[in-house]
């Protein structure tokens, strides 16, 4: 079923080219359905980019769903034209008196620095805040998961000792939890962070279940035991490109980089990278897109 878009949304052009069923809003309004509503707050820099790779992956659902996306005011985006922030995004508090089905809590390349030295944790813990209380279900991706992690857990985030980065095996811990139904026993992942969470901090910490982990890249998957917050800390979202885009730009800014893991064939980076990941990125969000939103948020969204 198709994604309710607003209309002229960069990527609804983009995704039709890849024969990805989306429609504009102007559309969706004619169709007699409650769509799910979905809010992203997408804290990356290249905003356009982010939005493209979540819809692909939202594309395939049992019902429309409706996106909306969310902007923090107390940071202005550098890489984004301001007018399709103007005319896309919405600032949080404009928006807390809504209910939505799900969020999604996109990661920031701040991850070096301590949460209270993000220009705009306050405001960000303010929206984790409200998201049990208007939010059915909350997905947070790579430094949004650690964030989220230690807001709602207190669970801290370690340096690593270098960049973790490129493409690594996971292994599913539990079987049958429905956001790994379908999965291999073992699947693949980007990663892209110098952060970590440790496997023994979640597993001492009441109300969180982890669900999967790497042996190189460690904990990947962690939910809250109400399955209302889930913390992923790789990229399953990236397009293929995005590993060697990040790889360039660095080296080309004299910033140190290794090849990313796993991702260029024989490690040559004028080689195209083989995909391995597209496949599970593509059933984790469709898993629990269907059976932690659609299949249990209630159909009066007024009463999440």
């Amino acid at each position: 079923m198709p994604l309710n878009l607003p209309d002229k949304l960069p990527a609804i052009e983009l995704l039709k080219e890849e024969n990805i069923f989306v429609i504009d809003t102007s559309r969706a309004t004619q169709q007699d359905i409650r769509p799910l509503r979905i809010v992203i707050l997408n804290l990356m820099p290249l905003k356009i980019t982010t939005e493209t790779d979540l819809v692909r992956l939202l594309s395939n659902t049992p019902l429309q769903v409706e996106i909306s996306f969310m902007k923090i005011k107390s940071h202005t985006s550098k890489n984004t034209p301001i007018e399709h922030m103007q005319t896309f995004y919405t600032d949080f508090e404009q928006m807390r008196n809504e209910k939505y089905d799900g969020m999604i809590i996109t990661g920031a390349p701040v991850e070096n620095l301590d949460f209270d030295q993000v220009e705009y944790w306050e405001e960000l813990c303010q929206i984790m805040a409200w998201t049990p209380t208007h939010v059915h279900s909350t997905l947070h991706i790579c430094w949004g998961a650690q964030a989220g992690l230690y807001f709602h857990y207190g669970v801290e985030k370690r340096s690593l000792p270098e960049k973790l980065f490129g493409v690594f095996d996971h292994r599913v811990l539990k079987p049958s939890s429905p956001l790994f139904r379908g999965f291999d026993d073992v699947f693949q992942a980007p990663h892209s962070r110098y952060t970590e969470v440790w496997e023994s901090d979640i597993r001492r910490t009441p109300g969180l279940e982890l669900l999967s982990v790497s042996g190189d890249a460690g904990v990947f998957a962690v939910k809250s035991l109400d399955s209302r917050q889930f913390f992923i800390t790789g990229h399953p979202e990236y397009d293929p490109d995005t590993l060697a885009r990040e790889y360039f730009r660095d080296r080309d800014q004299g910033i140190p980089i290794r090849v990313p893991q796993n991702y260029f064939p024989g490690d040559d980076p004028s080689r195209p990278p083989i995909v391995r990941w597209r496949s599970a990125g593509q059933l984790l969000y469709t898993n629990w897109l269907n059976y932690y939103v659609y299949q249990t948020t209630p159909y009066d969204i007024k009463e999440i």
